[in-house]
């Protein structure tokens, strides 16, 4: 669930476009959306106790300008603990670094210094040594294949690493990527590739090479639910559908909802088997 967004996302200083919390530990998917909802509106009140403004994002995550993106993560700490969460336990975070946004002439422009490929896999190292991150999304440049291959070489293993823009989820470029070894999960985005059909072929690629997938919506949205059909149709278990704010991202969380309703004592959240890896 996202949370705070900056980069393309929001005209502030943050260059991670994403800041997202994934509830592993709820018991169901309701208490994993109030899970969400209650950590989004304790970082509002973080936020205004530290003077920062309080608007959102395309997204629907709160926009601050804060002196770091290691800042950023501070404060949704602040805000889970506020919650009675414990993070590294209930909750954990995820990224979506839309590295290609910050990346020019062959470095990464972020937290006003030019990173190399290898520092900005070192910077990540960083961070999740700080804080308990378990999925990057676009950690490099969808150009930057050898730095991909670089970041799933160290992180494959430890953490998800979810490709979009290096994938576009169309099924013969992924088939490329996993054999050159770049991410270990799809981020899958219906109206990026055309059809029903070429989704399912992507989702069904992805799989097949143990690829996990995440379903997801766009930052331009609209109240149409049929994504959260589809995260189940495709048993991605997993859904990226925005903060707990607009129509347009709260008409997925509650769609989810009523199937989980629906579906009774046969409803399964799936937390931490969501992943590929132990989640500790």
């Amino acid at each position: 669930m996202n949370i705070l967004n900056g980069g393309a996302h929001a005209d502030t200083n943050v260059d991670i476009q994403e800041f997202m919390v994934i509830p592993v530990a709820a018991p169901n998917f309701h208490e994993a959306v109030r899970w969400g909802a209650e950590i989004y509106h304790n970082l509002k009140k973080v936020l205004k106790k530290k003077k920062l403004a309080t608007g959102v994002g395309d997204e629907g995550g709160f926009a601050p300008r804060l002196e770091s993106n290691e800042a950023a993560l501070h404060c949704i700490a602040e805000a889970i603990n506020h919650s009675g969460l414990r993070l590294g336990q209930d909750v954990y975070l995820a990224l979506d670094c839309a590295a290609s946004e910050f990346y020019r002439d062959g470095h990464y422009h972020l937290d006003q210094q030019s990173w190399t490929s290898e520092a900005l896999l070192r910077y990540y190292e960083s961070l999740i040594r700080q804080f308990p991150i378990i999925s990057i999304e676009d950690g490099m440049a969808e150009d930057d294949h050898m730095g991909w291959q670089q970041l799933t070489a160290a992180l494959g293993d430890k953490i998800q690493l979810v490709g979009d823009d290096v994938f576009v989820t169309n099924p013969a470029i992924l088939k490329e990527g996993i054999s050159a070894h770049i991410a270990n999960a799809l981020l899958v985005k219906l109206n990026q590739i055309g059809t029903v059909t070429e989704t399912f072929h992507a989702i069904d690629v992805a799989h097949e090479a143990g690829y996990r997938c995440i379903i997801s919506h766009r930052s331009g949205e609209s109240e149409d639910t049929f994504i959260a059909d589809l995260s189940l149709a495709s048993s991605a278990k997993q859904i990226k559908t925005g903060a707990p704010a607009r129509t347009d991202r709260v008409a997925k969380y509650n769609r989810l909802m009523q199937i989980e309703r629906e579906l009774g004592s046969q409803a399964r959240y799936a937390g931490k088997e969501a992943f590929s890896f132990e989640v500790r």
